[in-house]
C-alpha cells in the first residue's frame, strides 16, 4: 500500500522551466537543423569565393555569379540535411564523442555533396535550371561544409550546455536504489551539471531516514508511479546491483509512465560479459560471452598501427627528445632516462623507459606512488608530466613490441600482485599489451585515483577494441597533451 507523500515531496529541487520538456527538445533539434542549413549555405559561399583565391586548383579567369548556383545550393543543403537525419545526427545526446561526430559528418557530407552533384545532372539536365558544376567548386564546397558544420554544431552544443548548467533546460531524474551504484551515479550527476539532470530524489525498497549526497529518500518502489506523475519525472535510472529478474521486470513496469526514459545499470552478469555476440551450434543460437583476445588480422592491424606510429613519432620528435635530454642533464644530476620493470601482456615483465622526471634519490624513502604536488618531482619533470612528454621514449618500447600505442597502462609487479588479490577480474586488463595511453587515461583515471574504476575502464577497452577506438584515444591524448587538459596528470 502506498504511503502518504512527504510534505516536501512537491518542492524538492524545483526546476525553473516554463516550457514543457518536449517543447525544449523540439526547439533544440529545430535550432540544430537551422544551424546546419546556415552553415552549409555559408560553406557554399566560402567555397565559391575560395575557388577564385585559393591556389589548390587552377583559378578560373571568371566564373558565373553566385545566384547562378542557387539550384545547386538548394540541392546540396537539402540532401545533406536529409542524410544527417537518417544518420541520426539529430538524435541529440548529452554526451558524445566529437571525434566520432567528425568522422560521421565527413562521410555524410562527402557522400551528400556527390549525390547532390549527380542529382543535379539527373533532374536539371535540359531544363532552364541546367548549370555546370565544376569539380574544383565541388571540392571547395565539400571541404568548407565539413569545417563550418563542425563549427556550427560546436557553438550549438555550447549554447545548450550553458542552458543546462544554468537550469533553464534539463530533465527531472529519479534514482532507484540506495547502494554504492546509486551513490556513484548521484556523485557523477552532481559533478556534471552540463548533463542537465535535476535529481528530484531517491527511491529505495524500504523506508530510510536521511539522504544520499544531499538528496532525500522520497519513497519506496510502490510509490514510483505517483512520484513520476507528481514530480514530472522524465528520466529514471535503476541503480541496483544483483537484482532478481522478476524484481527488475516489476520495477520497469512501475516506471512505464508516459514518455519516461528508463535506464538500467547493468547487473553483474551483463557487466562481465560486455558485448554479447550471437553464434550458433548446428542451428541453435548461442551467446558468445568471452571472445575478446586480439588475434589474426585484428592483431596484425593493431601491430601495424603501432609500428607506423612508433617509427613516425621517433623520426619527427627526435630533435625535441634530444633537446629534452639536454635540459634534464642541465637541471639535475643523474641519468636522462628512467628504466622500470612493468607488467604487460599476460602479466609478463618488461623494462619500460621514460624521461627521468624525479630527483635521483626520489625513492630513497621507500615511497613509490606519485601524488599531487609530489616534492620528489623536478620542475622540468612536473612540466613534462602535465603533457605526457616524459612518456615519449616509450615509443622505443612500442617499436620493440613490449607495448602498444594504446592499451591499459602497465603497473609495477608489486602493485599487480596486490591489485589482483583485491580487485575482481583485475588480470583481464593484461589480456592485451600495455599502452602508452589508454581509455582510462583519456578519461582522467591516472595518478592517485581509484584503481577499481581504472580497471573497469581498462576492461571495457579490452572488450570493445576497434581500430577506430585506438585512433580516437590517440587523437584525444594528443589534444589533451597540447592543451594541458590532462586530469590528474602529476
Amino acid at each position: 500500500m502506498a504511503r502518504d507523500p512527504q510534505p516536501d515531496a512537491y518542492t524538492i529541487r524545483p526546476r525553473s522551466i516554463r516550457w514543457s520538456n518536449e517543447h525544449l527538445k523540439a526547439l533544440s533539434t529545430a535550432s540544430l537543423v537551422l544551424v546546419d542549413a546556415l552553415m552549409l549555405v555559408a560553406a557554399f559561399v566560402v567555397g565559391y569565393n575560395g575557388r577564385e583565391t585559393l591556389p589548390i586548383f587552377a583559378i578560373p579567369r571568371e566564373q558565373p555569379s553566385l545566384s547562378y548556383y542557387l539550384p545547386t545550393i538548394v540541392l546540396h543543403t537539402g540532401i545533406i540535411i536529409v542524410m544527417f537525419y537518417f544518420s541520426q545526427l539529430y538524435h541529440l545526446k548529452r554526451a558524445f564523442s566529437r571525434i566520432d561526430q567528425l568522422r560521421t559528418i565527413i562521410g555524410v557530407v562527402t557522400l551528400g555533396a556527390l549525390l547532390a552533384s549527380g542529382t543535379q545532372e539527373f533532374l536539371l539536365q535540359n531544363t532552364a535550371l541546367e548549370i555546370v558544376y565544376p569539380r574544383s567548386l565541388l571540392f571547395y564546397v565539400g571541404f568548407f561544409s565539413v569545417l563550418l558544420t563542425i563549427f556550427g554544431r560546436e557553438m550549438h552544443r555550447r549554447a545548450w550546455t550553458y542552458l543546462r548548467k544554468s537550469g533553464v533546460v534539463g530533465d527531472n531524474l529519479l534514482i532507484v536504489g540506495d547502494g554504492s551504484i546509486a551513490h556513484t551515479i548521484t556523485e557523477h550527476v552532481n559533478g556534471s551539471p552540463e548533463l542537465g539532470y535535476n535529481i528530484v530524489g531517491i527511491v529505495s525498497d524500504k523506508e530510510i531516514d536521511g539522504d544520499l549526497l544531499g538528496y532525500p529518500f522520497i519513497g519506496i518502489y510502490e510509490d514510483i508511479p505517483r512520484l513520476i506523475d507528481d514530480l514530472q519525472v522524465e528520466q529514471v535510472i535503476l541503480a541496483i546491483s544483483d537484482y532478481r529478474r522478476d524484481e527488475l521486470v516489476n520495477l520497469i513496469t512501475l516506471c512505464q509512465r508516459g514518455k519516461v526514459d528508463i535506464k538500467v545499470y547493468p547487473d553483474l552478469f551483463a557487466h562481465m560479459v560486455g558485448d554479447l555476440n550471437v553464434d550458433d551450434l548446428g542451428g541453435r543460437p548461442l551467446l558468445t560471452v568471452r571472445d575478446i583476445a586480439l588475434r589474426g588480422w585484428r592483431l596484425s592491424l593493431k601491430r601495424a598501427l603501432d609500428l607506423l606510429g612508433a617509427i613516425v613519432g621517433l623520426i619527427l620528435l627526435s630533435p625535441f627528445m634530444l633537446f629534452t635530454a639536454l635540459l634534464i642533464r642541465m637541471e639535475s644530476r643523474g641519468s636522462i632516462f628512467y628504466w622500470q620493470v612493468r607488467m604487460g601482456l599476460d602479466g609478463k615483465p618488461f623494462p619500460m623507459i621514460k624521461f627521468r622526471s624525479m630527483y635521483p634519490d626520489a625513492e630513497s624513502n621507500g615511497r613509490t606512488w606519485t601524488v599531487e604536488n609530489d616534492e620528489r618531482v623536478t620542475p622540468l619533470g612536473r612540466s613534462m608530466r602535465r603533457n605526457n612528454w616524459d612518456e615519449i621514449p616509450q615509443l622505443i618500447n612500442v617499436l620493440l613490441g613490449h607495448m602498444s600505442l594504446v592499451g591499459p597502462r602497465p603497473e609495477r609487479p608489486m602493485y599487480v600482485r596486490d591489485f589482483r588479490q583485491r580487485i575482481p577480474n583485475y588480470m583481464e586488463r593484461h589480456r592485451e599489451k600495455a599502452g602508452m595511453t589508454g581509455w582510462a587515461q583519456v578519461n582522467g583515471m591516472r595518478g592517485d585515483t581509484s584503481i577499481s574504476e581504472r580497471t573497469e575502464l581498462d576492461r571495457w577497452y579490452v572488450e570493445h577494441w576497434s581500430l577506430w577506438l585506438d585512433i580516437t584515444i590517440i587523437i584525444r591524448t594528443i589534444w589533451q597533451s597540447l592543451t594541458r587538459s590532462n586530469r590528474n596528470a602529476y
